[in-house]
């Protein structure tokens, strides 16, 4: 299991919202399995994909409002991607399950080592997208951004 790093108020060190793809294949299977691990051990907040690309006023501000959205895709199609750019949400770490070496295939074609790869990527940074991201407002960029309001002191 990956070392997880808190701040005193056991949050996040930043506020992230993580958005798996959740396909079919083994892949898609992957980023939901990975994303519910990820929320476990305290790296952001997993969020649905499908309910963004119906533009839910409440998940597309929440991730507007984020430090950080990560998406993890299953496969080169990119289809949760796709769904957050449409939406005007910028996209800061961007993980593809085949690029980490995972072969497409059947749903319950994988195994806890191919959960492990994307939860580990997601935890030493891979997949950052950090160009031409557009700077937030002043008013965006309050608390200590661990999530707990400014109330910790890390």
């Amino acid at each position: 299991m990956a070392e997880v790093p808190t701040c005193t108020c056991g949050q996040s060190e930043e506020n992230r919202i993580i958005f798996p793809c959740a396909g079919q294949a083994n892949t898609g299977q992957i980023t939901n399995l990975a994303a519910i691990q990820l929320t476990e051990e305290g790296y952001g907040s997993t969020a649905c994909v499908a309910l963004l690309a119906t533009g839910s006023k409440g998940i597309i501000e929440n991730s507007k409002n984020a430090d950080k959205v990560v998406v993890i895709d299953g496969c080169s199609m990119n289809c949760a991607k796709k769904i957050a750019e449409s939406q005007g949400i910028f996209v800061d770490q961007h993980l593809i399950m085949t690029e980490l070496g995972i072969t497409k295939g059947p749903s319950k074609s994988y195994t806890d080592d191919d959960i492990e790869k994307a939860v580990s990527a997601c935890w030493e940074g891979r997949g950052k997208t950090e160009e031409d991201k557009p700077e937030k407002s002043s008013d965006e960029k309050s608390g200590s951004g661990c999530g707990c309001g400014g109330s910790c002191k890390k």
